[in-house]
């Protein structure tokens, strides 16, 4: 499943983070990185974008972006 398909409230773990060059840096820099657990915290009033709670941190993210983000165990 792609992170960019998950809904509020939903928590997960992340299997693959695609994109490529400064994107991907980007993404992993945040913390992003594979194994890592993810909450969807909320998504602004026209979808994009969303904010996520990782390792204890709200970031945000674009759709496009998150749609590069591949995920797994979604609860």
């Amino acid at each position: 499943m792609r992170l960019s398909e998950m809904k509020e409230g939903q928590s997960a773990t992340i299997v693959h983070v695609g994109g490529n060059g400064i994107l991907r840096r980007r993404i992993l820099e945040m913390g992003i990185l594979k194994g890592t657990q993810i909450h969807i915290e909320k998504y602004a009033p026209l979808r994009d974008p969303l904010e996520l709670i990782v390792k204890g941190y709200h970031v945000s993210l674009r759709v496009k972006e998150a749609a590069e983000i591949e995920v797994d165990n979604v609860r």
